[in-house]
């Protein structure tokens, strides 16, 4: 459940607040030499002035185009984008089974969506009206290029936002695509602490309308903070979830609730950015009679192919183009659980949402499906648009980092992850970011902090499951983009 959060700190500690990380640290575990990256642009479309429409999707403005690579620049400032969100404690009923407690922004389920372009500077204003608990929100995926400070990670680049206070974030949008926010605090984002963002820029392919973000969820009947509590003690995995929420919504076992439903024009091409925004489940997801075009992985764009069905693990984020040339209907946006025991799988009705052509009448579709995939292996065809060239001198020096477990009998069976044989234990007081600013060289026995010398660098990592009994586990690094060269059994 929740206990994957604990691998993103880790994960985080390791290599996010890698450029602030005091020289005379020589305590610090040694990283792998290093060659400096470099950047590379495509020769596909010119990098000069165009405009951006529905038939020149790869271009932007200001000389910026899909060509860019924005590892190297990114458009000049641009409009500084101001939004101010309120974390409040209330209670949610997203799939008609009545309510139960829940944390939201600004009231609403999935929080509001945060627009900006490539280029702008946003400005967001946190405040915690939460009774009893600290925050912070977390930008998913945003680079926080000279802004790690924004990151939002409670003990790790911020003190927690006590109830009643208020935190600005400011950071430069370097990037374009989509991604979500989520409270990094303990298991805020389970009780619904969660939201959209997008970042407008070119695309690898051409599209008429943008119907916006798709966020897909697992959705539990009892609190968060409970089940976390359940899981972190449970000897035979954590809890199941009792249903999905697509856009913040479903129906039930029972029929009650609503399915989403997504309203297009028979003879216009559609990008839809789906996001797993789920605390434990991996989808597979397909579309009735409506292949996808797949133009961007998280935040990189990709060489468009096309596919009858896509599997997302959590946190990812798949940007696709659907072409609306079917008999006018409805359809099915199928959406299944991807892997592993789950409740969702036995709720004798139909998963996903709705896709309404206009002018057909409303009600479910009988439309067939694609037979789904039950694995939960990564796509294969994720080629970048921009290509970075990584040289082969880097593998004799990689370094590898065993991912474990271990239960404590002693409490009551406690299960913990651990990255070297460490667990993660964040001071809310002193933030490891901060304790790099003050050039102080102990960051704590359990803060797994590894020294990256040489910025702008290639990095190679074995990541190694040692654990007894073969448990599959994600990693999430903030601040990065990584390249999966490869996996399999053994060592």
């Amino acid at each position: 459940m929740l206990l994957h959060n604990l691998v993103y700190w880790l994960s985080l500690s390791s290599l996010a607040i890698s450029s602030t990380v005091p020289r005379k640290a020589s305590h610090l575990k040694p990283s792998p030499v290093v060659v400096e990256r470099q950047a590379s642009t495509s020769t596909r479309v010119p990098d000069g002035q165009c405009t951006n429409g529905p038939r020149t999707r790869n271009c932007w403005d200001r000389g910026f185009s899909i060509a860019t690579d924005p590892d190297a620049k990114a458009p000049p400032a641009g409009k500084v984008v101001t939004y101010n969100l309120e974390i409040t404690n209330t209670t949610l009923n997203p799939d008609g089974n009545g309510d139960r407690l829940a944390m939201l922004i600004n009231g609403q389920f999935p929080g509001p969506l945060i627009r900006a372009s490539w280029g702008d500077t946003l400005v967001i204003n946190v405040k915690n009206l939460l009774e009893n608990n600290g925050t912070g929100i977390h930008w998913h995926g945003i680079r926080q290029l000279g802004s790690v400070q924004n990151d939002g990670v409670p003990g790790v680049t911020e003190c927690p936002i006590a109830p009643g206070k208020t935190r600005q974030y400011r950071f430069k949008c370097t990037q374009f695509g989509t991604t979500w926010y989520h409270s990094h605090w303990s298991s805020q984002y389970a009780e619904g602490v969660v939201g959209t963002l997008i970042i407008d820029g070119p695309a690898t392919a051409n599209y008429d309308e943008d119907l916006g973000t798709l966020p897909l969820s697992d959705w539990y009947y009892k609190p968060g903070f409970e089940l976390n509590e359940q899981a972190q003690h449970s000897q035979t995995g954590p809890p199941e979830p009792d249903n999905l929420l697509v856009n913040g919504t479903h129906i039930n076992a029972n029929g009650g609730g609503k399915y989403f439903k997504m309203n297009v024009v028979k003879g216009k091409k559609y990008r839809i950015r789906l996001i797993n925004t789920s605390v434990d489940s991996v989808f597979s997801l397909s579309m009735d009679n409506h292949p996808f075009t797949v133009i961007t992985s998280d935040f990189v764009p990709i060489q468009p192919y096309v596919t009858d069905q896509i599997t997302m693990n959590i946190g990812q984020r798949y940007d696709v183009i659907i072409n609306a040339n079917q008999t006018a209907g409805n359809y099915w946006l199928r959406v299944s659980p991807g892997c592993g025991k789950n409740k969702i799988q036995d709720a004798g009705v139909p998963l996903g949402a709705i896709l309404h052509y206009s002018g057909a009448p409303e009600g479910n579709p009988n439309s067939t499906g694609v037979t789904m995939r039950t694995t939960c292996n990564d796509e294969t065809n994720l080629v970048p648009f921009v290509i970075n060239q990584v040289p082969r001198s880097v593998v004799p020096a990689a370094r590898e980092l065993a991912l474990n477990r271990f239960v404590d009998q002693s409490q009551n069976f406690l299960f913990r992850w651990t990255l070297n044989g460490s667990t993660q234990i964040v001071n809310w007081e002193t933030p490891s970011l901060q304790t790099a600013l003050e050039g102080k060289s102990n960051y704590g026995n359990n803060s797994n902090v590894h020294e990256m010398k040489n910025a702008d660098g290639w990095y190679l990592w074995w990541i190694q499951t040692t654990t007894a009994v073969a448990l599959p586990h994600p990693i999430h690094l903030h601040g990065h983009d990584f390249y999966l060269l490869g996996k399999g059994d053994g060592v």
